[in-house]
């Protein structure tokens, strides 16, 4: 038996047998052709390039309906390189003066972007790199009429070990199939770790020498409860975990039985648990997992991959829909959020050395009138329909905030004068992730209905860590202690100014995290619908006194490690071990 640390990334524990991922290596043959070749070699170049567009478009697709439009747009880069005239002019060029095979010269020109890249200082365009290699790989195996091993087509249920896995290796696998996940790099902000957790697959990353540890066949056990994974376990290791498993299942049964009911702490103190949305077919999913509302309704699925912005009637329909199927709760509708890892696909759209930091969110909206009015005017008119709130996006100080608002005052006039109907009090949220909004808190809930606290970036932009940079991954926090003070002044600001707060971000569905919420004021928690009968659970179990005194406790703290352990032992103390081991994700 072999037993590795590694990150406990998502949830949860599998036993299976090993499948393993080796890293590919495509060898691309250089051989010279005639002048009266030259035609045919670009021919295949445009049938390679229009049947890898037509794979990807399918299975971004697939994705969308099965997982959510945001883990679909890890296509967009790739469609836009099978796109990219400088690079297929290029290719053309090297085939037309150079007189090589379509592979060779195709395989040359992608070297010399991805080369390009990974010699910049910005770490997000370095990443990039990974992306137009994994879609120019595809398109070499159509070209040279190789196969991937196809990890959309597994045959029986296994666990995925690998080094590393491409993007479009993780979303592309058949979650009937996965027990588990064994990845050698990788933090638990990385992309197989999210999905993971998006779909509770166990998972355990950073292992650092599973690949070399395992060549495929071997039994292993993943403990993504404690980042352990158990090579060939003796008998007497695979019978606890059978056990474990046996367990887990019984308590996962319960905890569906009783998804629907409130949750409502054992004093009797209700804290709203509503779901995030991306698209209008994951509705259904609300009612499924017990949410009591919409949280964050994303509205990025409408703008994302099209060359035409929506018009206003097509916007007002889809917010409409949402608004009749979600009558009975309150909708929160968050204003475009453009930018960072989201890009419009017009070409009068400029990419950015720093997506992250730069022009996005309401930052693109007030520079973008127009575009803003008719999205502001939509979701108006929607309200009549039912109980909508607007959440503006990246505020990071009050001036923002009042344009913002001045926008949407002459969007509610224009609309009296038209004689259409909508919410004349319709409640008005800030999303609060940037560490001047945090300090600015008691200005801000001066001059809004709510707050609902973005954790993901509020905790990379409070600890100077890219979540999507694999070399800092480890330092991206929620516990930190800077991060809870941020969270506790967030909550402490709105209720000193009547106003309640939420949280939208991951550390809200991080069912470790619960109990501290709870006690230190949060009102709504929002999260993926998977993880909500488990926090509602949660919260059944604990007074609201007990959770405060808990959340006190943790404040107190000087480094995230030690929070991190007090949480565990008072999960244990409440919850007792058998379904503390169950809700368990630190």
């Amino acid at each position: 038996m072999i037993k590795l640390k590694g990150i406990a990334a998502s949830g949860g524990i599998s036993i299976g047998k090993a499948f393993y991922v080796g890293k590919e290596e495509i060898i691309v043959p250089k051989s010279k052709i005639s002048h009266e070749d030259i035609s045919r070699e670009i021919y295949r170049l445009e049938e390679a390039l229009i049947d890898t567009r037509k794979t990807i478009g399918s299975l971004q697709k697939r994705i969308a309906d099965e997982m959510g439009y945001d883990h679909a747009q890890i296509f967009e880069v790739h469609m836009l390189v099978l796109e990219d005239r400088m690079l297929i002019e290029d290719i053309i060029m090297q085939i037309k003066n150079k007189k090589v095979n379509v592979e060779y010269a195709f395989s040359q020109s992608l070297n010399k972007y991805t080369n390009t890249l990974r010699k910049l200082d910005d770490e997000y365009l370095r990443e990039r790199a990974f992306d137009i290699e994994d879609v120019g790989k595809r398109v070499l195996r159509r070209m040279l009429k190789q196969e991937r091993v196809s990890l959309d087509k597994l045959k029986e249920e296994v666990v995925i070990v690998a080094y590393d896995l491409s993007p479009t290796d993780t979303v592309a696998l058949p979650k009937d199939k996965v027990l588990g996940f064994v990845i050698d790099i990788g933090g638990r902000t990385s992309h197989t770790a999210i999905i993971a957790r998006s779909l509770s697959i166990p998972a355990v990353v950073g292992t650092e020498i599973a690949n070399k540890s395992v060549k495929g066949d071997e039994i292993l056990i993943v403990d993504g409860f404690e980042g352990l994974v158990y090579i060939n376990p003796t008998e007497k290791v695979l019978r606890e975990y059978q056990k474990k498993l046996k367990d887990l299942s019984k308590v996962s049964k319960a905890i569906h039985i009783s998804r629907l009911l409130k949750a409502e702490t054992k004093d009797g103190k209700s804290i709203v648990v509503s779901a995030n949305i991306e698209l209008p077919e994951e509705l259904s999913l609300i009612k499924r997992y017990g949410a009591e509302g919409i949280g964050l309704y994303r509205t990025e699925f409408l703008f994302l991959g099209r060359r035409v912005l929506p018009l206003e009637e097509e916007q007002y329909k889809a917010y409409l829909e949402v608004a009749k199927k979600v009558r009975s709760h309150s909708i929160i509708i968050r204003t475009i959020d453009i930018g960072g890892d989201k890009f419009l696909s017009k070409p009068d759209m400029p990419r950015e050395m720093t997506p992250f930091l730069g022009w996005r969110a309401i930052r693109f909206c007030l520079a973008n009138t127009q575009i803003f009015k008719v999205q502001l005017r939509a979701i108006l008119r929607a309200s009549s329909e039912g109980n909508i709130k607007i959440m503006f996006p990246m505020i990071s100080g009050v001036e923002e905030l009042r344009e913002a608002k001045k926008i949407l005052e002459e969007c509610k006039k224009e609309l009296k004068k038209e004689n259409k109907k909508f919410d004349e009090k319709i409640a008005l949220g800030v999303m609060i992730e940037v560490p001047s909004a945090a300090l600015t808190a008691d200005i801000l809930a001066k001059e809004c209905d709510f707050f609902s606290i973005g954790t993901n970036d509020l905790i990379q932009y409070s600890l100077a860590v890219d979540r999507a940079d694999e070399k800092v991954a480890y330092l991206y926090e929620p516990a930190h202690p800077a991060v809870l003070k941020l969270v506790s002044g967030i909550i402490e600001a709105a209720h000193r100014n009547n106003i309640w707060v939420g949280m939208c971000g991951e550390m809200a569905g991080e069912v470790s995290f619960s109990i501290l919420l709870v006690g230190l004021g949060l009102d709504e928690f929002s999260m993926p619908p998977p993880t909500i009968p488990q926090v509602k659970e949660i919260i059944r179990h604990i007074s609201f006194k007990d959770a405060q005194k808990i959340a006190q406790g943790a404040l107190n703290f000087s480094t995230s490690r030690e929070v991190e352990r007090f949480l565990q032992e008072q999960m244990k103390r409440i919850l007792k071990n058998d379904f503390y081991k169950f809700v368990n994700r630190l």
